[in-house]
């Protein structure tokens, strides 16, 4: 089935207005999710869910730190049974906050948990299905069958979770989906929401709607695409299947790049109106996760309001594909510019100023482009007159939105690249109300303001240039640009991780082992790898990366090309070395400069 004859809509009212999805409510345990209710912010122990003691206390701690929902792993029936202990242990604490069970594979560990739990969240890809990356042609009727079978395998579930009053969430990630999937629709956006789709006709067969939605990958450009064409799909199928939606990108790291990359999909998303409650998911503490969530809502809940014009047009991209808006190529400041060019880093004449005496210490965080110099043209998309000015030069020329126009940046970038010939090229900016320097201001503002200005535009294929002024360190401004063109796949200059945040699953001590690797291989530009705690985050979550570093058994690490396992059963404390070892097999190993690349 090809994505053009399914004729999905775009899944906003306004590309220009942010308008928040209407969605009914679900309720998890005493807090209600969509509907009239705010975006709820939730995180997930990473404690051995056999530890009853250790399990209470950090379900306390992440209530305490903010998280009104946490979730907890419940790998097999054993492990689902202990959470009614846990369950107890939260509630003797006067904590009433809900808990949800985390299933991968095991249908009985389902049928357990949902006895003690307030909802359970269940994989489409591994509940009921074994993944085999099977190659394989399937009839209808071979396809109907195995869809019976699903039915029969995950009726059950549905059927506790309705007698019971309890919440479900489909949750489908891009690296997971089944090989019956994988086989009728590829590895694709399509393929995730089809997915989800089948478990929840299921559901509804048996007249069960405490569904929610998520369409999870570590690319946020796919994950961005899958919700879309996931709410473009509930829509058509009537306006009953307003399910609410959580929004999440998976494996996204720790650090600065995890935030910036969190920020791009689900940021994204919110401006579009999708998300009714949210996770963050670092490979740090998860107590740090809610801060993030925190400060992403809060933005978002204070973006102005735009009084779109019904004349404005519809944004030339297609929302439900990637593809980079077409320019023709110029050259500035010594630079290609533009096309399939790379997207360039412009600074500030004060920014390249204060760095020049320090460019050759500055590694791949270089400015490339002096901002004042560069020629580049200020209009105000909403100013036809303007537009048709630039519309008639004979040659191309790099184009902003000028400072001072009260639209939210997405908004008016978007108006701007609807207006524009596609012949000029774009720069974007983080922000359009610039501001005196402010070095008191927090870098978490700096970061998250950045990765909504750039990450939803170049998800959209707008942009061939960026420049930060939000963040008054100009080294900071610079690596703020490179890091946030990196998360959003606009630019790779450097390694790229993905890592999953720790849980109960987790095999080994996921930072610890994130932070060697990094200290390994930080210095391999565009070379991709994973860390994944458990094969539930392994070789189907990890299918874009070089390697995969994967744990396999308490103390034991298995070694990945691609998905495919190469090397088993290595000893935690040899493990790194041989990944290396594996990356050096591959023709892909360099040894690192004498002086450092970053700063």
């Amino acid at each position: 089935m090809m994505l053009e004859n399914i004729s999905p809509q775009a899944p906003w009212k306004d590309p220009y207005r942010l308008v928040r999805r209407r969605t009914r409510e679900v309720m998890v345990g005493g807090v209600g999710i969509g509907g009239d209710n705010p975006v709820r912010v939730q995180s997930m122990i990473t404690t051995d869910t056999l530890d009853t003691a250790a399990s209470v206390a950090a379900v306390l701690s992440l209530a305490a730190a903010g998280s009104e929902i946490v979730r907890i792993t419940a790998q097999t029936k054993r492990h689902a049974a202990n959470l009614e202990a846990i369950v107890a242990g939260v509630r003797e604490a006067g904590c009433g906050v809900p808990v949800v069970a985390d299933i991968h594979f095991k249908p009985d560990a389902a049928m357990e948990a949902v006895k003690w739990v307030d909802k359970v969240r269940v994989n489409p890809g591994n509940y009921a299905d074994k993944k085999k990356f099977a190659v394989r042609e399937y009839t209808e009727e071979q396809y109907a069958e195995e869809l019976a079978r699903l039915e029969e395998a995950f009726s059950p579930l549905v059927l506790e979770c309705k007698a019971r009053g309890k919440a479900m969430r489909i949750g489908t990630n891009h690296g997971s989906l089944s090989d019956r999937i994988m086989n009728r629709f590829g590895d694709t956006p399509l393929g995730m929401v089809e997915s989800a789709l089948e478990f929840a006709r299921i559901a509804r067969s048996h007249d069960y709607h405490e569904l929610v939605f998520s369409m999870k990958a570590s690319n946020p450009k796919v994950m961005i695409e899958a919700y879309r064409l996931l709410v473009a799909r509930l829509d058509a199928e009537g306006p009953d299947w307003n399910y609410p939606i959580h929004l999440g990108v998976t494996e996204a790291g720790d650090g600065e790049d995890g935030r910036i990359k969190s920020a791009i999909g689900i940021g994204s998303l919110l401006l579009d109106g999708i998300g009714d409650t949210i996770r963050v998911s670092l490979t740090e503490d998860a107590e740090e996760e809610i801060p993030v969530c925190r400060a992403l809502v809060e933005r978002i809940r204070n973006l102005p309001s735009v009084d779109s014009d019904p004349d404005w047009p519809q944004p030339a991209f297609d929302p439900f594909s990637y593809q980079r808006r077409e320019t023709e190529v110029m050259s500035v400041g010594g630079h290609a510019l533009g096309g399939s060019e790379v997207v360039r880093v412009a600074a500030p004449r004060k920014v390249w100023q204060a760095l020049a005496h320090k460019l050759d210490k500055l590694g791949d965080f270089q400015p490339e482009l002096v901002y004042e110099e560069a020629g580049v043209m200020e209009v105000d998309p909403r100013d036809a007159e303007a537009v048709a000015q630039v519309a008639g030069l004979d040659e191309p020329v790099l184009v902003t939105v000028a400072d001072g126009v009260d639209l939210p940046v997405v908004a008016a970038f978007r108006l701007l690249a609807a207006r524009l010939l596609s012949r000029h090229p774009v720069l974007l900016k983080d922000t359009l109300q610039p501001t005196a320097d402010d070095a008191e201001r927090p870098f978490l503002d700096c970061l998250l303001d950045a990765a909504l200005a750039f990450g939803p535009l170049l998800a959209d294929g707008i942009g061939d240039a960026v420049m930060v002024r939000g963040e008054s360190a100009p080294g900071q401004s610079l690596r703020l640009a490179y890091n946030t063109l990196q998360a959003a796949g606009s630019r790779i200059f450097k390694t790229d991780y993905v890592a999953c945040p720790s849980c109960g699953r987790t095999l080994f001590n996921l930072q610890t082992t994130t932070r060697r690797i990094r200290e390994a291989t930080g210095h391999l530009k565009g070379v991709r790898i994973a860390v994944m705690g458990c094969i539930v985050n392994g070789p189907g979550e990890m299918a874009d990366a070089d390697f995969g570093y994967v744990g396999g058994a308490p103390g034991k690490i298995n070694l990945y090309v691609g998905k495919t396992a190469v090397k088993f059963n290595i000893p935690e404390d040899e493990a790194v070395e041989r990944l290396i070892d594996l990356i050096r097999e591959h023709g892909k190993w360099i040894d690192a400069p004498a002086t450092p690349t970053h700063v």
